[in-house]
């Protein structure tokens, strides 16, 4: 067993007990009622599951295992030379609950560099797919063409115990978080770079290696790429693609298939598409206004037929946080430092400045501050990625550090198989109306 399998294995038994003790004294206390409303209008805010690497907090925004993403950027081992945190030490942080030192972060960077190699087939697999299909569909059947390396699929049609549930869903995470780079910048380059591929360098850590594999061998970019990587990885447990990716885990689907489904999740307008529409609003701003300097008072005027037109102002808004998005802020910072001069930076800022006030004017939005979306497509065109349909697919390889540890977690735990009561309207009107 590997030195960090074996680590993580020192965990289960103390955490598995912890929960018992936890359940066996408290189990039969209630958590608050639940509204009609809740049941109606998405289980908005209702505490239903587990997860213990991240939590969103209204006001304070999201913590991984305890720790703020200011805290992270200065506390988490850099890249030789760089500033920014690697999401290998944000892996270990949110698997082990761990702070880790730089030899945890060279131990997993190698342990996903040996791991990498991508089965022929699977680029085969995508190149049957149109060049017009949507890269976040080449992405959805890449990852399920990497199903064929399955080992907790062949584990358990071979019969395992449960208790060696979690040692196969460990293997087919660090696979699969391994080779995902691969596949993306594989779709990247065949999409955009007229199938001009550029092959892995296993000495450069995993999201300098993406983008390396991507085309981009900036080292401002490949800073921010471990950045982007680390803020965009967990988002506690309820949102589309952590939930969908616990939901089909706990039919006990593999690695592969839990992934697949919560990136379908993900490329949805509500959730991780978002990002790609974002650029796409402030590109058509500026193409209607004529201008790529357009004044505070013309993104009002924009911003306000947008809104009169039944249109949301994408990038802003969150179903729970209350305030800026940290993950925002530190992109915003990232800019700041390296780009502040920027013609569209300076269009984004102007947009944070002119755009809540007007959200809340209306007295029906509940969070008028920028999502972690209304900057990201910003700093990717500043380094001349400006195709923005393939935006979610870096949300995606970022988004698997934290459901496919939580899944990891889940086999660990035995969580059980996810199966919630329903109802019905008139079952709900005889209720109340009795």
């Amino acid at each position: 067993m590997d030195r960090i399998k074996e680590h993580f294995g020192s965990k289960i038994a103390p955490a598995q007990a912890e929960i018992k003790a936890f359940l066996a004294e408290h189990g039969e206390k209630s958590l608050g009622e639940i509204t009609v409303a809740q049941v109606y209008q998405g289980m908005r805010s209702m505490t239903a599951l587990i997860c213990e690497t991240s939590k969103l907090d209204p006001q304070e925004g999201i913590r991984f295992r305890g720790y703020s993403i200011p805290e992270l950027q200065s506390l988490l081992p850099k890249y030789p030379g760089g500033e920014e945190p690697l999401p290998e030490g944000l892996f270990h942080l949110i698997l082990m609950n761990e702070m880790p030192d730089d030899d945890d972060v060279r131990r997993l960077s190698n342990s996903w560099a040996r791991r990498a190699i991508v089965p022929p087939h699977v680029f085969k697999t995508i190149d049957a797919l149109p060049m017009t299909a949507h890269p976040m569909t080449q992405f959805v059947v890449g990852i399920m063409a990497l199903r064929t390396e399955t080992e907790f699929g062949k584990a358990y049609a071979r019969g395992i115990g449960k208790s060696e549930y979690w040692e196969y869903t460990y293997e087919d995470a660090m696979n699969l978080i391994a080779r995902l780079p691969r596949v993306a910048a594989y779709i990247y380059r065949r999409a955009y770079k007229n199938g001009e591929h550029i092959e892995p360098d296993p000495k450069l850590d995993w999201a300098g290696n993406f983008a390396h594999m991507l085309g981009y061998d900036n080292e401002e970019f490949r800073e921010l790429m471990r950045l982007y990587m680390t803020i965009h990885s967990d988002h506690e447990g309820g949102n589309v693609s952590a939930h969908t990716v616990h939901l089909v885990g706990s039919a006990l689907s593999d690695a592969y298939q839990s992934f697949a489904a919560g990136m379908n999740g993900l490329a949805g307008p509500l959730h991780g598409l978002a990002n790609q529409e974002v650029i796409k609003w402030t590109l058509e701003m500026l193409e209607d206004l004529g201008t790529q300097e357009p004044s505070k008072d013309q993104i009002a005027q924009y911003v306000h037929n947008t809104l009169g037109a039944g249109k949301v102002v994408p990038g802003f808004g969150h179903a729970v946080l209350r305030k800026t998005d940290p993950r925002y802020m530190a992109q915003r910072e990232f800019a700041q430092k390296h780009m502040p001069e920027d013609p569209l930076f300076k269009v984004i800022s102007n947009i944070f400045d002119v755009v809540p006030g007007i959200l809340e004017a209306t007295g029906k939005v509940k969070n008028p501050y920028p999502n972690v979306d209304a900057h990201s497509g910003q700093l990717l065109m500043h380094y001349g990625m400006v195709e923005y349909d393939f935006y979610t697919v870096l949300f995606g390889v970022s988004r698997a550090l934290g459901v496919l540890t939580n899944l990891i977690w889940d086999r660990a735990l035995a969580m059980p198989l996810e199966r919630p009561g329903s109802t019905t309207t008139e079952l709900l009107k005889k209720k109340f109306n009795a």
